[in-house]
């Protein structure tokens, strides 16, 4: 069992020769064997017929002596046959059995006369063993006028035989061995020529592992394939080349299905080799088409990578929330604003789902949407509020299926745009059009309620004329002139709101009127214990609008600052800047009260609507200098807390905040004003 792993372990080149070497001892072994063996049959059967013949001639050569009795004559034939090599012994009997001559030197033994005789008047061949070596007896009848005389006694040595039969065997033994050396030698050469291609495509199957596609194996053709075809296509790959057989092997995308298509080629059966060759052909054209299979994917990927690239980008860029997510709802990818709503990194996403992301009622709730979603393969598109840093957010949400080719949904995208700001412009949309019919209302009421009530305020002001100074009824009548003067200050606000009054407008200094306006109140909020500080831009821009109304907004935006001051008083900050890139002017009112709440801040400028107390405020003021801002093309805006900072370069005492700043900003129409340096927003400082 453990042979095998061993011998699979040994190089191809001792694999051959030892493959050879064992066919060649296979068949000579065997056939040494059987050479020796037929041959020592042969030896054996010739020397017996040799000394039949032997035995037969001495027969035939003694009957004469024999009929003579000549001894002499007899001792000299048997001593003849002595002298032979493989004759251990000959010796004459008579008719009875008596030894006449025999050529032992040491006695004749006894036991020898009688263990061999002619059977049926023909000679006969016993074999001996004489306890050295064997013998092959021979007993031929002398036989003289028909009548046996005596008997003729041959021994030949098989031992000798044997010897000479076993020298034989030796003789193909070494003929054997060295023609097994022979072959061994031939079989060494063989596989040294076979195991150098091998090897040579081992290591060209090893570079190409390595990722070394441009060497080449193959043997060089005889002739290119252009000069075996006289072709003068200079264009074609395997033009004078010789690495490779033809324009099929040169070309990969133009290879033939099979050896089929070879048949009757000129160049195929010029340059054919054998299998090795067609094999290391086939690996340098392998090699190739690895190589420009490889070359085409690295394009591939280095243009996907870009494609990704850019496709990361623009989803990184995008401000929606886009995310995909698999079949089983986990996240694929995220984009940057996706995991930055999360608050998470976009590797701990991926994997995760939105039970894991986000809140429990949230995820749970985006999680069934999904899972609704990848049932029906039925895209979704909804709007869903949601709460971020204790604000409220809406989200307008859309989930597309992923389908695979049968149109089964294997996924979703999702995509999520904050649509916060979109509803906050529907319901100011929403307002302005009911703005716009109130203040159509408005209007019409002022206009119908404005000439009796002129009416009602020029007779009481007449009749006090007629009453005594001192009486209830001139009293009576004084009330009504007050009453009717509020009443007349209302419907003028109303006219102001519903912008059915013309504005004079005209050139005017920005900071002339900023002045103006701190200077009427000044006096009157310091007795309230309440102090204006002022930062105005000393550039002096200025602006065209009417004067009258701008002051009337910077008096009501100062009277609501003082009256959002605590009891006790406080500072209020009135600054302004010129900023000539972006051709506007700016304004704040700031001061350090305890500031406007969220709920009460996207409704402060909306008609009638204030937090004073009753018969303190109509609530009008903001609406009105909203519009009237507006109608100068500008805009007005609320922050509460003030921002970090604002009060920063001001000496405004205790301030206990967090307080409210109103941002104005109206622009320029002048070009004298556009060449100074720009300056830094106080408010983003």
């Amino acid at each position: 069992m453990t042979a095998w792993p061993s011998l699979s372990r040994l190089s191809f080149r001792t694999k051959i020769n030892c493959g050879i070497v064992l066919i060649v001892a296979c068949i000579s072994i065997p056939l040494a064997y059987l050479t020796w063996r037929a041959a020592a049959g042969t030896l054996q059967a010739e020397t017996r017929k040799r000394g039949l013949v032997l035995s037969e001639n001495l027969a035939m050569r003694v009957s004469d002596a024999m009929l003579s009795m000549d001894l002499l004559r007899l001792k000299n034939m048997v001593d003849e046959l002595k002298k032979v090599d493989d004759i251990v012994y000959a010796f004459i009997l008579d008719r009875d059995g008596n030894v006449l001559v025999h050529t032992f030197s040491g006695g004749f033994p006894v036991e020898l006369r009688t263990v061999n005789a002619p059977k049926d008047g023909a000679p006969h061949i016993q074999l001996l063993d004489t306890g050295r070596e064997f013998v092959d007896d021979f007993a031929a009848p002398v036989v003289i006028v028909g009548t046996p005389f005596g008997t003729a006694r041959i021994g030949l040595s098989r031992t000798k035989a044997e010897a000479a039969a076993d020298s034989l065997a030796l003789m193909i033994v070494f003929y054997s061995g060295a023609a097994m050396v022979a072959a061994l030698a031939f079989s060494t050469l063989f596989a040294r020529r076979v195991t150098e291609r091998i090897n040579r495509l081992r290591a060209h199957a090893e570079e190409v592992v390595k990722g070394n596609l441009d060497q080449r194996t193959g043997p060089r053709a005889q002739a290119a394939c252009s000069t075996v075809l006289s072709c003068d296509k200079r264009l074609c790959p395997a033009y004078g080349d010789r690495d490779r057989r033809c324009w099929l092997t040169a070309s990969p995308g133009q290879r033939c299905e099979g050896p089929e298509c070879c048949q009757g080629c000129p160049v195929f059966e010029t340059q054919k080799g054998d299998e090795i060759q067609d094999l290391a052909e086939t690996f340098d054209v392998m090699a190739v088409s690895l190589k420009t299979h490889l070359d085409e994917l690295r394009q591939a990927k280095q243009e996907l990578s870009r494609q990704e690239r850019q496709l990361r980008t623009i989803l990184d860029a995008t401000p929606d929330l886009v995310c995909l997510l698999d079949e089983n709802l986990s996240y694929l990818a995220v984009n940057r604003a996706f995991a930055a709503w999360v608050g998470a990194d976009p590797r701990d996403i991926v994997g995760a789902t939105d039970r894991d992301v986000f809140p429990d009622d949230e995820g749970r709730a985006m999680h069934d949407e999904n899972r609704l979603v990848l049932a029906t393969s039925r895209p979704s598109d909804r709007e869903v509020a949601a709460r971020r840093a204790g604000a409220a957010v809406w989200l307008h949400v859309v989930r597309v299926p992923i389908v695979d080719s049968k149109g089964k949904a294997i996924g979703i995208l999702r995509t999520a745009r904050d649509v916060t700001q979109l509803k906050q412009f529907q319901e100011q949309l929403i307002q302005s059009q009911k703005m716009e019919s109130l203040g159509k209302l408005a209007g019409g009421v002022a206009h119908e309620i404005n000439t009796p009530l002129g009416v009602i305020l020029g007779y009481a002001q007449l009749l006090q004329e007629d009453v005594p100074a001192e009486s209830q009824l001139r009293a009576d009548l004084q009330t009504i002139e007050k009453q009717a003067k509020v009443c007349r200050k209302i419907v003028a606000d109303l006219l102001g709101f519903s912008r059915q009054a013309e504005s004079a407008k005209i050139e005017m200094c920005f900071n002339n009127s900023l002045m103006e306006a701190v200077s009427l109140v000044r006096h009157a909020f310091s007795l309230e214990r309440t102090a204006i500080a002022t930062d105005l831009d000393e550039r002096m821009p200025i602006i065209y609008g009417d004067p009258e109304k701008l002051k009337q907004v910077w008096i009501n935006l100062l009277s609501n600052a003082r009256d959002a001051l605590a009891p006790g008083g406080g500072a209020l900050l009135v600054r302004s800047r010129l900023f000539a890139g972006k051709q506007k002017v700016t304004a704040w009112f700031a001061d350090t009260g305890p500031g406007i709440d969220p709920d009460t801040r996207h409704r402060i400028f909306d008609p009638f609507f204030t937090t004073k107390p009753v018969g303190q405020g109509t609530g009008l003021g903001l609406s009105v200098s909203f519009g009237i801002i507006q109608d100068h093309g500008g805009a007005i805006t609320v922050q509460s807390p003030v921002p970090t900072g604002f009060f920063d370069d001001m000496s405004l005492g205790d301030n206990p905040g967090p307080g409210t700043v109103f941002v104005v900003d109206l622009p320029l129409d002048h070009e004298e004003t556009l060449g100074g340096p720009r300056s830094a927003d106080p408010a983003e400082g």
